[in-house]
């Protein structure tokens, strides 16, 4: 019920920002704007006439992913992108190194996970984005990826921010790494957003992803079907599997939605972000 309050006061909130916006457009909108083809929708198609992609990710390399979440993949015959750091990967090597052989995704998360210092785990490890510079960030994002060359013979072509943050340094001297991102991977998704990726307005450096953790199955339905308009690509996000949680996506939840995804009447494409992202790439009519 939550989540379709919050669903519904969202449509009624975008029907009125629509509506001031229409009336306000001639006065406030930018030059370059102006008649430009990609403000109108024009439509996206996928293979096998799916409607709509899917793509199911997962953060961290948690223990949970290797013990619960891969022998569901398995069972269903569904491929999905782990973000992963070495720490959690060097603990489970011989899990993640088959979930390689099968065909699983395997994307880099940094290796440090460092996110604003607000969370208190990391302050008290002395880290934190805002105390953070870019070549240090650039640092930690090569030590990942040397580590998942070496130990995994894997070359991650994307990358999640951790915690979705985007910056370095505070204040007037913050600086984004998307650019960076965007010249080291070919895709970078970020976290609880509110929407999904237009094929052909996107940016593939900020691709967005929505929280998959702590939600029923009819509630993850519900959200689908909210977000699917315009040929949408839709990127779940969850963290451990196993009960549903703050961080936690229930296993049968996650056979729930497998099943439902799989089915060609309901529309989607489902895979990895590099084989969708990389599909769209290729035939996006916009920029």
């Amino acid at each position: 019920m939550r989540i379709l309050n919050l669903l519904l006061g969202l449509g009624l909130l975008s029907s009125a920002l629509s509506a001031n916006f229409t009336a306000t457009a001639s006065n406030t909108t930018p030059p370059q704007w102006q008649n430009n083809k990609s403000n109108k929708y024009i439509g996206f198609e996928y293979p096998n006439g799916a409607k709509n992609a899917i793509s199911i990710t997962f953060d961290d390399a948690r223990e949970s992913q290797i013990t619960v979440g891969m022998p569901l993949f398995e069972k269903h015959q569904v491929k999905g992108t782990f973000y992963v750091v070495p720490n959690n990967v060097e603990s489970q090597l011989t899990g993640w190194k088959k979930a390689v052989s099968y065909g699983h995704e395997i994307a880099n998360h940094t290796s440090n996970h460092v996110c604003t210092g607000n969370f208190e785990w990391l302050r008290v490890r002395g880290l934190g984005l805002e105390n953070a510079t870019l070549d240090w960030i650039k640092q930690d994002i090569e030590k990942a990826n040397n580590y998942l060359e070496n130990k995994l013979g894997v070359t991650p072509t994307s990358f999640a921010y951790p915690c979705g943050n985007t910056f370095v340094g505070r204040g007037v001297d913050t600086r984004s790494y998307v650019p960076l991102i965007a010249q080291q991977f070919q895709f970078g998704r970020t976290w609880n957003d509110e929407t999904a990726n237009n094929p052909n307005y996107t940016s593939f450096s900020q691709l967005t992803a929505i929280r998959l953790d702590g939600q029923t199955f009819k509630e993850i339905k519900t959200v689908l079907e909210f977000l699917k308009g315009n040929n949408s690509w839709i990127i779940l996000a969850g963290h451990d599997v196993g009960e549903n949680g703050l961080y936690s996506v229930d296993k049968d939840v996650l056979e729930q939605l497998f099943v439902y995804l799989k089915d060609p009447k309901n529309g989607y494409w489902l895979d990895t972000v590099n084989t969708i992202g990389s599909y769209i790439k290729h035939h996006r009519k916009a920029p």
